[in-house]
């Protein structure tokens, strides 16, 4: 019996920063058991250089980032969908579209690195550090026995991790 692989999305209203870190975090290091996606519900139609340059310094293969809108994750045919978190206050407070597969949703919001103001070197600290606060709570979603688990405790678990 093969382990089922859990789809997770990730949305920012822009899909240019949070979201494309929290997807290519997601997938590196997610292995075999999880699929990253990431989708704006304004998105900006471009990737911004300082979230692939900050992967990159993390090692993290950015594959394939675009910035794209959520609508491709609720069009037939898209994937069934595990979990989809928000990462950014404005995309929390919006009407998500209906999902495919009733997926499991968190806020996990961050600051916003593409809003930091300062030297280049601060900017940098920013995008390191928003990139830094996703991966430990990808971590930790990683670390959850989800097979185990009832679905009111994985509910309770991941929201958990947003207020971490």
């Amino acid at each position: 019996m093969s382990e089922k692989i859990y789809n997770v999305l990730f949305i920012c209203t822009h899909n240019s920063a949070r979201s494309i870190l929290a997807e290519a975090i997601l997938n590196h290091f997610g292995g075999a058991r999880f699929k990253g996606y990431s989708a704006g519900s304004f998105p900006s139609g471009k990737v911004n250089p300082l979230a692939l340059t900050t992967l990159e310094r993390l090692h993290v293969p950015a594959t394939d980032a675009r910035s794209k809108n959520w609508e491709e994750f609720a069009a037939p045919g898209a994937p069934e969908l595990d979990f989809v978190f928000t990462v950014c206050d404005n995309a929390a407070g919006e009407v998500c579209p209906i999902w495919p597969g009733q997926p499991m949703s968190a806020h996990w919001g961050v600051p916003d690195p593409s809003a930091a103001e300062g030297t280049p070197d601060e900017v940098t600290k920013a995008f390191r550090d928003t990139a830094l606060i996703l991966k430990r709570r990808i971590e930790l979603l990683l670390a959850l026995p989800l097979h185990k688990l009832d679905s009111l405790a994985i509910k309770r678990q991941v929201e958990d991790i947003g207020r971490a």
